[in-house]
């Protein structure tokens, strides 16, 4: 919009309808470039139905009432400005501006003020809001008024809509007699909300959640029902789009949010963006699940498609499922990059619980920068093969129409990255599938445009890294399916390319989504969440395949057999058995993801004879190899290296031994005994080597017996 540095060059406006408001006007930039106002010039006979219009706002309901007014009567200036004034007046919304909600008690709200003149008479509707707008009736053309607009939003300091039906902190006029809502029962009714289920069931799930605290009465039913009924407004309503500007909607977002996001960076000449995202429950989920666990990490997602990859950081709950926990959004990969919002992260989980401490840290790509992981989390690094894995076969489904064809082609690409640990000449490897594959056109161009190039890069950080099992890999891919399910929704292909949309993606349904599941298991509740929450990973769904389903081929040791659980009449067929590469004729391995069919059959084939171990347990034989290849000429070395491998043994024989046994009391009581300090032990409990001998004096007793009762509590 162009600056306009005159008031004579702003056009007059008198808009046909009755009423009025902002949105009906065309505002222009008076002043000049490092200071300007939106203004606009209509009939000073037309302020009131101006006014009237603004109040009638659907969104922010209100009253405007004058906050200072001034007046000159004409003729009292002999020399005058354009936009000199003959009357001032300062309307302010009656919502405002006590409470800035910049910390305290929220206020509740009401829908209009009543009595605009007494401020102390409702100071309950005092809720912060800042719109306000000056109107000029002006000293040179009394017949005209200019209307200065400072602010138009309803919002108050921190940006938050403060009053109306968008309002979430109040519910209308009964706001003070609202019954008690804590912030559990708040989360679970969004999520609720977020996820589609029907309004009926979420108020049902409301009502319960508070009559555990206030009891059943009709007047908190019908509170509780308004407040359900407003919330849902208020999320149908909102919307990722602050600003027609991405970048400037996504800095208001930031503004607003500040409390979720552990680190943000704007775009500069010397840096670029990145914005770091972590909820006050993905913080605490970190830490429960975190401390003393690994960290994964599902990077680059939507490289291809969304303005800026997007990198979770995932831990593994009590089921042993992925849970995000926090989100990265940028396109550096640079170490300084990677090294800044690392950093930030373990600060914020050190801040809430010192010595908090990951014990190892997954990565899916072999380009990720591991130094600022070693520096900054000082922990082991292993590598998941899923990616890896998850892209051959989706393009060898989608490039190769022989299923046969198909089969053949995924265990020649296993048996190459099989033989990183046997000597295969990899390049010699390479040149033989394309050879034997040379009819494959589609699949063979795209793999040496894609992969070639880089294949020595991901099979030298197989061979250096530790590998991740099966059940973390099909953890990671779990999530990874789920996220794109939720994000490349066909409603939403026209928005990839706001971040402003990702994030409220992210922070609304995929945050509700996680929570809601842990919540129903926790908790007990939502039986139909929770199964699915407990059958969402295929290592789960492969436990509750019966051995006796699956029939292995050990003769030749081609394929396997497993029989479906809810058709007996169907039967999926496993090729390559006992590899991490191994291809099954259902849908879901079709799609390139990791099957139940698989991890059943490899669990099978693990105690079978004649079948090659696992991807990861070989990557650990070779490191514990490597150890023992150690030259003897440097002693202290070699005995670190193998008291941390003594160290390593006895917590894996430990954590085996609590997952196998079905008492815990056993375990507990094989445990060696742990000494507290002296500061920590107290004379409770100890029985004295001296007997206490009876006093004769009856003021004696009365001082032994007084003691302990004025005795302070120590604290332990």
């Amino acid at each position: 919009m162009d600056i306009v540095e005159s008031i004579l060059d702003i056009p007059v406006q008198d808009p046909p309808e009755e009423e009025f408001s902002s949105a009906d006007l065309t505002w222009t930039k008076l002043g000049t470039a490092d200071r300007h106002d939106d203004v606009a010039l209509i009939p000073y006979e037309r302020v009131d139905t101006f006014i009237i219009g603004e109040c009638s706002n659907v969104e922010c309901p209100t009253r405007f009432h004058i906050e200072r007014g001034r007046k000159r009567s004409r003729g009292s200036l002999k020399e005058y400005k354009d936009d000199e004034y003959l009357e001032y007046k300062l309307y302010w919304c009656s919502f405002g501006p006590e409470n800035y909600g910049e910390g305290g008690g929220i206020l509740p709200s009401r829908r209009y003020r009543l009595n605009t003149r007494n401020r102390a008479a409702r100071p309950q509707s005092m809720r912060g809001c800042t719109c306000h707008f000056v109107v000029k009736r002006l000293y040179a053309r009394p017949s005209l008024a200019l209307i200065i607009y400072n602010d138009r939003r309803h919002v108050n300091k921190s940006g938050f809509v403060c009053h109306g039906p968008l309002d979430r902190d109040a519910i209308g006029p009964g706001a003070k007699k609202i019954p008690y809502i804590c912030n559990e029962i708040q989360q679970q009714t969004m999520s609720m909300i977020y996820l589609g289920i029907p309004e009926e069931n979420v108020l049902e799930k409301h009502i319960e959640g508070i009559q555990r605290y206030c009891g059943s009465n009709a007047k908190v039913d019908s509170l509780a029902s308004q407040y359900v009924q407003k919330l849902g407004m208020i999320i149908r309503r909102s919307t990722h789009e602050l600003d027609l500007d991405d970048q400037a909607s996504i800095r208001m977002w930031v503004e607003r949010n500040k409390k979720s996001i552990f680190f943000y960076q704007d775009t500069s000449e010397a840096d670029p963006f990145i914005l770091g995202i972590q909820t006050e429950w993905q913080l605490q989920q970190m830490i429960r699940f975190g401390h003393r666990s690994v960290v994964a990490a599902d990077s680059t997602f939507g490289i291809k498609r969304l303005k800026y990859p997007l990198c979770t950081l995932l831990v593994f709950d009590s089921r042993q499922h992925a849970l995000p926990v926090a989100w990265v959004i940028t396109r550096s990969s640079a170490k300084p990059d990677v090294a800044k919002w690392m950093r930030a992260l373990l600060s914020r989980a050190s801040s809430v619980e010192p010595g908090w401490k990951i014990s190892g840290f997954f990565i899916d790509d072999a380009a990720m920068e591991i130094d600022p992981i070693r520096d900054i989390f000082g922990c082991p690094i292993l590598f998941s093969l899923w990616r890896v894995r998850r892209s051959w076969l989706r393009n060898i489904v989608k490039k190769c129409g022989n299923i046969e064809v198909q089969r053949e082609m995924f265990k020649r690409l296993g048996k190459i990255v099989y033989g990183i640990w046997g000597g295969l000449d990899t390049w010699a490897a390479l040149e033989e599938l394309t050879h034997d594959f040379v009819d494959q056109t589609a699949f063979i161009q795209y793999f040496k445009a894609s992969w070639v190039p880089k294949i020595e890069m991901w099979l030298s950080t197989m061979r250096a890294l530790p590998l991740a099992s099966q059940e973390a890999s099909g953890a990671i891919e779990a999530y990874h399916v789920k996220l794109k399910a939720k994000l490349f929704d066909d409603s939403h292909l026209g928005a990839l390319q706001r971040v402003d949309w990702l994030v409220h993606k992210l922070t609304t349904e995929l945050h509700s989504s996680y929570w809601l599941d842990r919540y129903a298991d926790e908790s007990d509740s939502f039986l139909n969440v929770k199964e699915e929450y407990v059958a969402s990973t295929s290592w789960h769904r492969a436990l509750q395949i019966a051995d006796d389903a699956v029939t292995v081929d050990d003769k030749d040791q081609l394929f396997a057999k497993v029989s479906s659980q809810k058709d007996n009449n169907l039967t999926h067929t496993v090729w390559n058995p006992g590899s991490e590469f191994a291809f099954c004729d259902c849908a879901w391995s079709l799609q390139g993801n990791l099957c139940k069919h698989v991890i059943k059959v490899n669990m099978m084939c693990e105690n079978r004879q004649g079948y090659q171990s696992s991807m990861s347990f070989q990557s650990f034989k070779e490191i514990l190899t490597s150890l023992r290849k150690k030259q003897t000429d440097d002693s202290v070395s070699l005995d670190l290296l193998m008291a941390w491998t003594h160290q390593m043994l006895e917590q894996i024989k430990q954590l085996v031994e609590l997952n196998s046994s079905s008492n815990i009391s056993s375990v507990v009581n094989n445990m060696p005994l742990k000494w507290v300090s002296k500061k920590g032990r107290t004379s409770f409990g100890i029985p004295s080597s001296i007997p206490i001998l009876p006093s004769t004096s009856k003021t004696s007793t009365k001082t032994v017996a007084a003691r302990p009762r004025n005795r302070k509590r120590k604290r332990l």
